[in-house]
């Protein structure tokens, strides 16, 4: 956190070190909860529909009410943006069940809380956006099917958490997480994509992906390029195999692949990637810029 990091809460902003949640809110005792991370560029929040949208679909899937609607919210971000003042920064949108008691059960939970923090975010250092990401296979499982959905993009992030602790304990930019079929689901809080033979592969959300906004665009892009696109269950042959491998998210941009597991891929900046990364480019400044 930055020391000009600002919260919006309870339709006030003040510095985000100065606000705060009751000890007894659920989000904080049990992770009942969703969030949202966004980027925006030149003042204007990217995909911000779909982010909203999402939010929405998280909460129905948890019976959680929002204490705004969407068009509340919408402004809410708007005039944080504004107060802010920068005109490209990072932020986090999040929901939490309430305040009640120290049972779990909601029905003590009153009112929601929402809250939203704007600040700056790198969630990979120069190096490895140049170079290249290391990543490491995390023992931890993302389990499909028998689980809390992985659409809904909840509070309960102690997998990723647990899986970037191995990452660092590697000496690893990140790590990917498989399911309990040996399937990638994805990386601690990003998509993965592989380039095989002239097309680009990603694991099917059904593998225990997240449906990923900034997933969806590069997928749109690549076909606007010619390029093949396919979801496919891969595994981690597949990336050691691969012509090239890339990761996506909205706090995490694009960002490319150099090794995994120790294995050095074919190439850390790939001909699709290349090309997708300019797209990508091009296409934040057509939807953001004034």
């Amino acid at each position: 956190m930055t020391a000009t990091s600002l919260c919006w809460m309870n339709r006030e902003i003040k510095p985000t070190t100065e606000c705060s949640i009751p000890v007894l809110d659920h989000g904080l005792l049990y992770g009942d909860g969703i969030f949202e991370g966004l980027r925006y560029y030149h003042g204007r929040v990217l995909h911000l529909d779909q982010h909203l949208a999402r939010l929405q679909h998280s909460a129905t899937a948890i019976q959680l009410t929002l204490p705004y609607t969407l068009e509340e919210i919408e402004t809410a971000i708007e005039t944080l943006i504004s107060q802010y003042g920068e005109p490209s920064g990072y932020l986090r949108l999040v929901v939490t069940r309430g305040a009640g008691n120290l049972g779990l059960n909601p029905r003590h939970c009153p009112k929601a809380n929402l809250f939203i923090i704007v600040d700056q975010l790198s969630l990979a250092s120069q190096k490895a956006r140049e170079e290249g990401m290391k990543l490491v296979t995390s023992t931890i499982r993302r389990m499909t099917g028998s689980g809390l959905d992985a659409r809904v993009k909840s509070l309960n992030y102690l997998h990723s958490v647990l899986a970037r602790i191995e990452a660092n304990a590697a000496n690893a930019d990140e790590a990917i997480l498989l399911n309990e079929r040996g399937c990638i689901a994805e990386g601690t809080a990003e998509n993965l994509f592989i380039e095989l033979n002239g097309a680009l592969l990603t694991p099917p959300c059904s593998d225990g992906a997240l449906g990923g906004i900034t997933r969806a665009t590069v997928m749109k892009l690549a076909r606007q390029l010619d390029i093949e696109v396919q979801e496919r269950s891969l595994t981690t042959y597949d990336v050691y195999s691969s012509d090239a491998c890339f990761m996506t998210g909205s706090g995490a941009g694009l960002l490319p692949v150099a090794e995994l597991d120790g294995r050095k891929l074919k190439s850390s900046q790939g001909t699709l990637f290349l090309r997708i990364k300019d797209a990508f480019e091009a296409y934040i400044k057509a939807q953001c810029e004034k």
